[in-house]
């Protein structure tokens, strides 16, 4: 079954090379192109795709406040935010609109498509010069609810990239308790998404944070 993707960028030559690029591989299938915020939200409406490859940057509506309405509206649909930006700011607004993954455009051609699989199912994705970023700014309550041992550890998991289905076996339970889990962790959390529970987990030391490339 083929992952069905919607490009937004207000680019044409940027949609163009990604629809190339990306037809190239059988399981991706491109719904829908967008060329600015409040049509991506529409399209997702009427294309209901799997992942949205998200430019931050676009006229009418921006990346950030498009991400925020289409999780609010769909929320089977995830944003992997795509963008040449790397400011906190944006880094930091993505995730907190519910975007899954953030990569940038220098992104290579397999991290990419690795990326939408991982969004697809579920599975959180971040270029590690986003992450390190987001730990630092993406907090957690000061006093979250305190998580049972099964909950930390699909936390653990869910912080290690690890989608449900890959959660449930190495558990041994089922998925739909696994999504159980996930739920009651976002809650305890008091967080939105997967992404800023899996930066929680890092923040507090659970798992480790990706490195960036050049030190800083």
């Amino acid at each position: 079954m083929s992952i069905r993707i919607l490009v937004a960028d207000d680019h044409t030559v940027v949609r163009q090379g990604l629809r190339m690029f990306l037809a190239l591989d059988p399981e991706i299938e491109i719904v829908g192109e967008a060329a600015d915020g409040a049509e991506v939200v529409r399209l997702v409406g009427e294309c209901r795709p799997d992942v949205v490859l998200m430019d931050l940057i676009m006229p009418v509506m921006d990346g950030i406040a498009a991400t925020q309405a289409i999780r609010a509206a769909y929320p089977e649909t995830e944003v992997v935010a795509l963008t040449s930006v790397l400011e906190d700011a944006s880094v930091v607004g993505a995730i907190r609109a519910g975007a899954i993954g953030y990569l940038l455009k220098t992104t290579d051609a397999e991290a990419l498509r690795e990326a939408i699989r991982a969004a697809a199912e579920g599975r959180v994705q971040l270029a590690p010069e986003a992450a390190v970023r987001l730990v630092r700014e993406v907090r957690a309550p000061n006093s979250p609810e305190a998580l049972t041992d099964r909950e930390t550890d699909v936390l653990r998991l869910l912080a290690e990239g690890k989608a449900n289905k890959e959660i449930a076996q190495r558990l041994g339970v089922g998925e739909k308790t696994v999504k159980t889990h996930v739920s009651n962790i976002l809650a305890k959390l008091g967080v939105q998404s997967r992404t800023q529970a899996a930066l929680h987990a890092a923040r507090i030391g659970m798992v480790a944070v990706p490195q960036e490339r050049a030190a800083r």
